[in-house]
């Protein structure tokens, strides 16, 4: 049996089937952003996302999840991070204000295979134009990385991708945080990192599939903080942060992104 902690390649007809997961979770995610307004709740955003996955046959990937760093199962379908949130957050009682930086991070399962994929965007008609190019140079940095997930490539290379549009445009990043492999289960080898060096790292190859999800905020390099609900990472200065995310795979002819819609 195949652990978690060993890569696994996977078929083309497999990355087929990935695909199909990708498209529910984009669908989820085009229907949040639809829905964020001034007024709606979080748990209303999460309500939509459910509402999207089983009209698919989908079934929610975060919902229950219990790693082992968190007190308690995560209790909503999608991650809703608000402002200074960057990543984790619960989607509660919180209705969303004019200008609020929201990001959204959604996955599901879909016969076996799971897709994720992250979202940030500014709520109501008066954004920020601080907020709108920290989620411009965030989804840089994402193209970036997927753009150098080359078969024969190394996975520092991703993260030197990502690092350097972070850093060229003056962003922090969230320390010890990055991507991930996924396929049968929404968290497999290898981690992503969101820095690295050229030419380091493990070698990918056809057939392995990642979660690339750059993480910038408009702070330095501080310390983030859990909220007491366990899950909640924040930028410890209070900064506002962005998070956008695909699930990729490398092929023969290139990355290949599994989570458009």
């Amino acid at each position: 049996m195949l652990r978690r902690s060993e890569i696994e390649l996977k078929t083309s007809g497999e990355v087929d089937a990935m695909r199909e997961a990708g498209r529910v979770v984009a669908r989820c995610l085009d229907a949040v952003r639809d829905a964020a307004a001034p007024g709606v709740s979080l748990k209303e955003l999460d309500g939509v996302a459910h509402d999207v996955m089983r009209d698919a046959g989908a079934v929610p990937a975060f919902l229950d999840y219990h790693p082992h760093f968190a007190p308690s199962p995560f209790p909503g379908v999608i991650c809703a991070s608000v402002n200074d949130a960057v990543v984790h957050a619960i989607p509660g009682a919180y209705r969303l204000d004019e200008g609020d930086l929201l990001s959204v991070d959604c996955g599901a399962f879909l016969d076996g295979w799971c897709g994720d994929a992250a979202i940030s965007l500014v709520v109501g008609d008066d954004p920020d134009p601080a907020d709108l190019e920290l989620i411009a140079t965030t989804e840089r940095a994402l193209h970036a990385g997927i753009a150098a997930a080359l078969p024969g490539a190394r996975l520092g290379d991703v993260g030197a991708a990502i690092g350097a549009v972070a850093r060229a445009a003056g962003y922090g990043m969230l320390a010890d945080h990055g991507g991930h492999g996924i396929g049968r289960a929404m968290h497999e080898a290898p981690h992503v990192p969101n820095e690295g060096r050229l030419g380091r790292g493990m070698k990918m190859r056809p057939g392995l599939v990642i979660a690339i999800e750059p993480m910038l905020h408009a702070g330095g390099d501080d310390d983030y903080v859990h909220d007491d609900d366990g899950w909640t990472l924040r930028t410890s200065d209070g900064s506002r942060a962005a998070h956008v995310e695909h699930t990729v795979a490398v092929t023969p002819d290139g990355p290949r992104v599994l989570t458009l819609a």
